[in-house]
């Protein structure tokens, strides 16, 4: 993964897992429009994205920065 304490290189990680989500997600339309498509393969795609997503979620957190209490 990347140093936590890198904003550049989180923001570039950032972008690249933004870029893959978005991706994954037209390939699932795709696949989920053709009746030939693979279940399994579709499940697997929407497994990723949803992992891809935590990621995301957790480098955006990664770049707020913390706050005293």
């Amino acid at each position: 993964m990347v140093e936590a304490e890198d904003p550049v290189a989180i923001a570039r990680q950032l972008a690249e897992l933004r870029t893959e989500h978005r991706d994954l997600d037209l390939a699932i339309e795709r696949l989920s429009g053709d009746a030939a498509a693979d279940e399994l393969t579709v499940k697997r795609l929407k497994k990723r994205k949803l992992w891809l997503k935590d990621c995301i979620a957790r480098l955006e957190s990664a770049l707020i920065p913390d706050e005293p209490a």
